[in-house]
């Protein structure tokens, strides 16, 4: 047990306390005097004190047990993603919640580790050697298209998005060939043209389907972001509203509770997916350059364990938990400072939510684990 606690990576577990400490006070800031405050950041205090006890737990738990079972976790997954779309809650747009007491469970935040769980276990079975196309990225596309069709027929965009960045990182680091990282390129390349294209063109008819399907929020957002000039204002409020706050901040930001954004009538969801707003308002660069410096070590030291893993199963869970923490990093940054579409896609460890955060928890709880036992490895078949 001993060996155990030593192989606890404690430049880890500082970064967390950290970013506990930041997501306390910045919900507060961005509830507190307003219509939205309910003592959010207690509760998020709440499920990151849980959230430090797996991770902790994590350590004494053998990684493979989850590989053992990856098709049990699979099968659990998508279970809970077909029963969400006929008895789930709906949230702005999106029926994706289960709703147990007074706990909302989002089944596909959850998903995304029994993905990546599950491919790590389909890649290590090659052991190193070159993906074949028909025999071994077919199936694992196919084994991924099954979750990504049910989270986008909530829908949901931006969990959606994110389990396509995994299994685009973890297929890089299985030693996909570069003729198939190629081919991929150019039919990405060619689906966003032809995208852009549809939606430039045939705009009104587009508009028109959305509307007929209820979604027309999700039209607005990428119309936003396509052709913001021709947005209406109350569709570019968010982003515009989200830019100026942030500009504001300058270098050294406005001060701690400070911030003029606050008001959800001004950016919506500001103690959630719109929370880098009030960092670089009340913080400004400085504080922004803080987090981010937070958030490269972590990524760091967590490439450092890859790195180490005599066993690459263990490997590639980690590679697609770095793949899933990096991308929603950029891209909850990037759609705050304009350069990204809005979704609904958190910043990991600071936004509010505790199904998300409990899920980053364990996602480092796993990391922890594939430390400890990796002196344990044996090869097996």
């Amino acid at each position: 047990m001993f060996n155990k606690v030593k192989q606890i990576d404690w430049v880890i577990v500082f970064i967390l306390a950290a970013l506990m400490f930041i997501s306390y006070f910045i919900i507060h800031s961005a509830t507190s005097h307003t219509i939205l405050y309910a003592g959010f950041e207690k509760t998020q205090l709440m499920y990151f004190c849980m959230g430090f006890v797996v991770v902790f737990m994590m350590v004494f738990i053998n990684y493979r047990i989850f590989l053992k079972f990856w098709w049990l976790f699979y099968a659990i997954g998508v279970i809970s993603l077909v029963l969400i779309l006929v008895i789930g809650q709906e949230k702005n747009g999106a029926q994706g919640w289960f709703q147990i007491a007074n706990v909302s469970v989002q089944p596909a935040e959850v998903v995304k580790i029994f993905l990546i769980i599950g491919i790590a276990f389909l890649l290590g079975r090659k052991q190193g050697e070159q993906l074949q196309f028909f025999k071994d990225i077919v199936p694992i596309a196919i084994f991924s298209l099954v979750p990504f069709a049910l989270v986008m027929a909530q829908p949901d965009l931006g969990n959606a998005i994110i389990y396509f960045v995994i299994v685009l990182g973890m297929l890089w680091m299985g030693n996909v060939k570069y003729w198939h990282t190629l081919v991929g390129i150019g039919i990405l390349v060619g689906a966003i043209a032809l995208f852009l294209f549809l939606f430039t063109n045939f705009n009104d008819e587009i508009k028109q389907f959305f509307e007929e399907q209820n979604k027309g929020h999700w039209y607005q957002r990428i119309n936003t972001f396509v052709h913001p000039e021709e947005a209406t204002y109350d569709a570019r409020m968010q982003s515009e509203n989200s830019q100026e706050a942030i500009g504001s901040g300058g270098l050294s930001g406005q001060g701690y509770l400070k911030g003029t954004m606050k008001n959800g009538g001004f950016i919506p969801y500001m103690y959630s997916d719109s929370i880098f707003v009030v960092i670089g308002e009340e913080f400004g660069f400085q504080g922004a350059a803080i987090l981010l410096l937070l958030y490269f070590v972590l990524i760091y030291r967590m490439i450092i364990v890859a790195y180490n893993c005599k066993d690459r199963r263990a490997a590639y869970i980690i590679i697609g938990i770095v793949s899933m923490f990096v991308f929603q990093i950029f891209q909850n940054i990037g759609m705050s400072i304009g350069i990204m579409p809005i979704t609904g896609i958190t910043l990991p460890f600071i936004s509010y939510g505790g199904t998300s955060l409990m899920l980053n928890m364990f996602s480092i709880g796993l990391v922890f684990s594939i430390r400890a036992h990796q002196q344990m490895y044996e090869i097996e078949e």
